[in-house]
This record gives structure tokens, sequence and C-alpha cells, in this order.
């Protein structure tokens, strides 16, 4: 491993930030169990204090909470961190798509100005800060133009409130609209060795135009980690209790595939989850790998696979146990 952590910049908005950025849905703790509030600060400190500078988050991630966590452990912190959050799912107004049910209340997807103007000023409070670096549309609205949602975006821009410009979950017809606008930083998409999709439509679009991708579930929540053996059991409102991708059968070849890459990850001293982060990183247009941590120890771990170089033929290795091994994983 190299002592220096890998950065690169956010589109050509001149923010930078780490590779490894650190993901805060679980934080949340809706769809995830619950959330530790102090454990929860502890992780993301440690992560900021192993290199860390993107720390991504957004409102729809337990109404609020991860924000306010966040904003919690950063204070004090601010210069040393780029905050990414998200816009566009809302429980303060009825507008837009109805998308789903949280603690009581009716989230829609709605990307109106309006509705931007006033989720900006809640997560700066929650956030504790007067700016974010990266404003990422977090699911699409049909029923606002995106030239509507940018034209807000820019201004939030305009008025410093905000430093780069991003869209998330996007078809490419919605990313052809983004790019159009010459306003788009970056995408943020679901991307890991065995969720390759935009591989072969939104990816050749991104490079071109130079937006950066941001990877979520880099590690397949936490399939790919290398710590979730057959034997795990999955409670309360966790999202991979019955989550089919999750089967004790997919569970087996995430362990085979694992003990697959070992050999790799041993010759860098690294660990499984570093390994497949490096991995992501390595991949043609991904930007930065965002990865979930509940803990310190989790946090520090993803932290050091921003100090990880794998060769050309580390790469090999690992795409060959990759295709033997991931081969035909439902779910």
């Amino acid at each position: 491993m190299s002592d220096v952590q890998l950065t690169r910049e956010i589109g050509r908005s001149g923010v930078k930030a780490s590779a490894v950025g650190l993901g805060t849905w679980a934080i949340g703790g809706w769809m995830w169990g619950g959330t530790d509030e102090a454990e929860s600060i502890a992780a993301i400190q440690a992560s900021v204090d192993a290199g860390v500078t993107l720390i991504d988050t957004a409102p729809a991630y337990g109404l609020g909470r991860s924000e306010v966590i966040v904003g919690k452990a950063i204070a004090g912190r601010r210069d040393r961190v780029v905050i990414a959050t998200k816009c566009g799912l809302v429980w303060h107004t009825q507008k837009g798509n109805h998308f789903f049910e949280q603690d009581g209340k009716a989230v829609h997807r709605y990307l109106g100005r309006d509705s931007i103007i006033h989720e900006v000023e809640e997560s700066l409070r929650r956030l504790g800060t007067d700016y974010i670096d990266l404003y990422i549309t977090h699911w699409q609205d049909p029923t606002t133009p995106i030239e509507e949602t940018v034209a807000a975006l820019e201004e939030l821009k305009r008025a410093g409130k905000i430093r780069a410009i991003g869209a998330s979950n996007v078809n490419r017809v919605e990313l052809q609209q983004y790019i159009k606008t010459g306003a788009l930083d970056a995408i943020q998409e679901r991307f890991s060795m065995i969720d390759r999709g935009i591989e072969a439509d939104l990816l050749p679009l991104a490079i071109a135009n130079d937006v950066s991708i941001l990877s979520y579930s880099s590690l397949a929540l936490g399939l790919l980690s290398g710590t979730i053996g057959p034997d795990r059991a999955f409670s309360g409102d966790d999202q991979r209790k019955d989550n089919p991708r999750f089967s004790v059968a997919n569970r087996q070849k995430a362990r085979d595939f694992s003990d697959a890459i070992r050999p790799v990850a041993e010759r860098h001293s690294a660990s499984i989850a570093q390994t497949v982060i490096a991995w992501t990183l390595a991949q043609p247009g991904v930007t930065f790998a965002l990865c979930g941590a509940r803990n310190p120890a989790q946090a520090i771990d993803n932290a050091r696979a921003g100090t990880l170089r794998l060769s050309p033929e580390d790469l090999a290795a690992i795409d060959a146990a990759l295709a033997v091994k991931l081969a035909n994983m439902d779910g």
C-alpha cells in the first residue's frame, strides 16, 4: 500500500475529494436495523482522521437523522471534508410522485424549484454548515422538467450555497438531458462487481462528457466485504433480511470469491473489502467509491483502500476469480 490517499476532481467543478468516500445511509438507521449515534459519530471522525474527505449523506436517510449525525461529527472539522448530500425525496409536500412510506410519513419524488430551495436550507441547518460541496438529485421526478431542476441548482451555486451539481439514479435519456444543460458534474449510481449495468449505457456518456461517477453500494450492501458468511442472520428492518441477493447460496459464493482473491489481498497486506474497493476505483470512469461504515474499525478499513494500488496482474487475477466465483448470482 501507498501512504497517499487517492484524490480526484468532481467533474470540472474544481472540487477535489478522496476517491474513497464514506456513505452514511446505514448511519441514518432506516432499513439497516437502527443506528447508534455515538458510534456513528466515531465512525465518521475515524474516517476523516484516516484521510477520507468525501462524506455522502441525504435527507431521506432516516428523515434527516443521517445529516444531523454527520453535522455533529464534522463540527470543528468542516474545512477537512467535502460534503455530498441530496434533494428530491421530500415529506414536506405532496407534490410530485409518491415513492414510499418512512416512519409514518409519505415520501415523494419532487424536484421543483420551490422544493429544492426549501430542502437546501433544511440540509444546511441539519449539517451545521453554510455550503454543500456536491448537491445531488436523489431520484428523478417525472413531473418536473430537468431544465427547471438544473436552473434551481445553478441558482444555488451562484448564491454560494452549493459548489457542484450531481444527479443520481438516472437513465440514459435523463443523463443526456442533464449533460445538455452543461451544468452536471457527477452522477451517483449503483455499481459493484455484481452490479455493472451502468457499463453499457451511462458510463460511456459520463466519460465522454467529463462527468464523474460516484459508485454506491460498492461492496454490494456488504456482501462483498469478506465478512458476511453463509451463517449470518439479519433482523429487524434490515433490508438484507429478505433480499434474494443475500441467500445462503449467494453468501457462500461471496465467501468462495473472497478465498479466491485472498492471495492478492495478502500481497498488499490488505483486507478483502479494501481489495474490492480498490478494484472498483480501477474501473474506467468510476471516480469515487462510496462505502458505508457503522463503527470506527469499518471506517478505517475502508479508508485504507484509498492507499491501495492494484497492478494490472492483480486486476486480471480478480477479474478471473470474479468470472468464476460470482457468475450467475441471483437477486
